[in-house]
């Protein structure tokens, strides 16, 4: 039998915590981006500018001109038309009639100072609307700054002083009797309560009267016990009535 070697004092068992070892992860799926070129450029790392190079433009398979096929007037130059005179026959003109000045309606006698040397000469014109509402000032609507006083334009001022008069109030005129001063009676004495303890007060109220009846009472003189028959015996009473009947009709005799 051969002898066993010692392996320490670890076995296989379940993990306390978990592990990496767990977990499935894709593995080495993910790659660093590159360094060089423009897309997909590394943010980690400067960029350097990138250019790229164009091919050769693809040929044109058919011509775009449209060549000799246009047909140029010969008569056409680079200055223009080049043609004998022409004539055409046109309609007659619409002229519109207007009202023209005649002979008679021109002054050349009034043309003489326009045309020959002539005096100056004046009129006398009425006066023009325009002059009644004109608002300029007259010379009386300015005034000339004054030159003395401490209110001088443009000058210099020399220091001014002024006499005030004598103020009545405080003064030995003053009379002190139509002064309205609050005397001693203006003020009002302080009632003892305020500063010290308040005594009791009493008041005396009116007479309380009782509630009862107000109505009128019958005195003693209101009864009159001799009439009373309910519990005394009543004597007899004698009453004299009439013989006839009030639903007969009576006997009437004429006098004469």
């Amino acid at each position: 039998m051969a002898e066993e070697v010692w392996v320490g004092t670890w076995r296989p068992h379940r993990p306390r915590g978990p592990i990496m070892a767990l977990y499935t992860s894709p593995g080495p799926k993910y790659l660093i981006p590159p360094t060089t070129g423009f897309v997909k450029h590394t943010p980690t790392k400067l960029r350097a500018p990138a250019y790229s190079f164009r091919g050769a433009p693809m040929l044109l398979a058919e011509n775009c001109s449209p060549g000799p096929r246009y047909s140029v007037n010969p008569k056409i130059l680079r200055t223009g038309k080049d043609l004998g005179p022409a004539y055409s026959i046109l309609g007659r003109y619409h002229t519109k009639t207007l009202l023209t000045p005649g002979p008679g309606d021109y002054f050349p006698e009034k043309s003489t100072k326009h045309v020959f040397d002539s005096a100056p000469s004046h009129s006398i014109s009425a006066r023009t609307k325009t002059f009644r509402v004109d608002s300029t000032p007259g010379p009386a609507a300015y005034m000339l700054p004054v030159v003395m006083g401490p209110h001088t334009v443009g000058k210099v001022s020399q220091p001014s002083f002024s006499i005030k008069g004598r103020s009545k109030l405080g003064s030995f005129s003053d009379d002190l009797h139509k002064a309205r001063t609050p005397g001693p009676a203006a003020y009002r004495q302080t009632e003892v309560q305020v500063t010290k303890f308040k005594a009791p007060q009493y008041t005396m109220a009116a007479r309380v009267e009782p509630p009862g009846d107000k109505t009128m009472k019958p005195g003693p003189g209101a009864h009159s016990p001799e009439k009373v028959t309910l519990n005394k015996p009543c004597a007899p009473t004698v009453t004299f009535g009439i013989k006839h009947s009030d639903y007969m009709t009576p006997l009437v005799v004429d006098v004469e």
